[in-house]
């Protein structure tokens, strides 16, 4: 219309651009979030720079932290977008878990967990619990969704029984995890040096943990090969890249299995003897699993994951002002704690001796000076 100004033909050229190809036809925008997650020090930093393709020294991640990637899916398209999120400490920070997962980007959102294959001891609690806090905030968000737009609820979980094709012999016997989930497992340069029956053990938990979970699954180190493997499974799930279908199930070589393409037969039963098998009470094939998976490798206890450490005195965040102010914020919480202390004390005699008629209000008034006298 004649009465559109400058600025309307400018913002309607610019959507035009954006909503469509060189052919004419509208062009769906991208744009998915990814959370990484998974072992303290596991390597997920590296990881997210080298999708990114930066040149940047990795430093440890404080506590949740976000970046984001621009690529185009081809020439003069418009470039689509990722957003990722690293939760850093391990399973200290859980509750961290429902800021980047929102009801607003739910549909759009994937998981990465990566989990250090150098250190067995801890990698079934850091998966269980990571995993479980997770799924226990998506499911919330899914009971909110069914109520307010059950068809985008139902879009999301069928979108992730679409993992496995329904004539998969496993359709019925896995239990898909609501949004997408890659398993990264790192450091797989110190995992090769293991004895082999560790490795194997260690291979087909994974194996089945992420074929139960309808999640992709590989291993991966410094080296650029697999780096670049595990790449692959990121830009698919964040720019929408196609999927790789090429397979590697090899115990004794990186592990490289896409979602959907393994299976319980394949991986076989528990790395145990039947007869040990009858003895193990499990409720789940999942429960029967981590029975024998912790036989082997005993778990530390949930306590000695938690990042114990004062992030407040990490050298890479050191602040000079901001450092000197903390310090005298920390004398003056001493000095009010001990006050706090006395308080409380003298609170305590004065219910009792009131409850028992002790003291006569002369003496409750001098108490009653001598407390804005600490106060003060």
């Amino acid at each position: 219309p004649t009465s559109d100004t400058l600025w309307d033909i400018a913002r309607d050229e610019v959507e035009k651009r954006e909503n469509s190809g060189d052919d004419g036809e509208r062009v769906e925008l991208w744009e998915k979030s990814v959370l990484f997650m998974g072992s303290k020090n596991g390597g997920k930093t590296t990881i997210i720079l080298r999708c990114l393709e930066r040149e940047e020294i990795p430093k440890p991640t404080l506590v949740l932290e976000y970046t984001f990637g621009r690529r185009a899916r081809r020439h003069n398209a418009p470039k689509d977008i990722a957003h990722f999120w690293e939760i850093g400490g391990g399973t200290s920070l859980l509750e961290l878990i429902r800021i980047p997962i929102t009801v607003n980007n739910i549909r759009s959102f994937a998981v990465v967990l990566v989990l250090d294959l150098s250190k067995p001891n801890e990698l079934w609690m850091t998966m269980e619990n990571l995993l479980q806090a997770t799924r226990n905030h998506v499911n919330k968000i899914l009971a909110k969704l069914e109520k307010t737009d059950p068809e985008v609820a139902a879009e999301i979980k069928q979108k992730m029984q679409n993992n496995l094709q329904r004539d998969h012999p496993d359709y019925d016997l896995v239990d898909p995890f609501p949004i997408p989930l890659v398993i990264i497992g790192s450091k797989y340069d110190i995992f090769h040096e293991f004895d082999s029956e560790m490795r194997k053990i260690i291979s087909r938990t994974l194996r089945f943990v992420s074929h139960y979970y309808g999640a992709s699954l590989v291993f991966t180190s410094k080296s650029e090969a697999l780096l670049l493997k595990a790449r692959a499974l990121i830009n698919h799930l964040a720019f929408g890249y196609d999927r790789s279908k090429s397979v590697s199930v090899d115990h004794s070589k990186p592990l490289f299995i896409p979602a959907g393409l393994d299976s319980l037969s394949q991986i076989g039963p528990p790395p145990t003897s039947d007869s040990n098998i009858g003895k193990m009470r499990a409720n789940t094939p999942l429960e029967l699993w981590k029975k024998v998976f912790e036989k082997t490798f005993p778990p530390k206890s949930f306590s000695d994951l938690q990042d114990s450490k004062d992030p407040a005195q990490d050298s890479q965040y050191a602040e000079h002002e901001v450092d000197v102010m903390r310090a005298q914020k920390n004398q003056v919480y001493s000095r009010n704690t001990s006050i706090a202390e006395v308080i409380v004390e003298y609170t305590h005699i004065i219910l009792l001796s009131l409850h028992n008629s002790y003291f006569t209000s002369g003496t409750l008034f001098h108490i009653a000076i001598l407390l804005v006298f600490f106060l003060w």
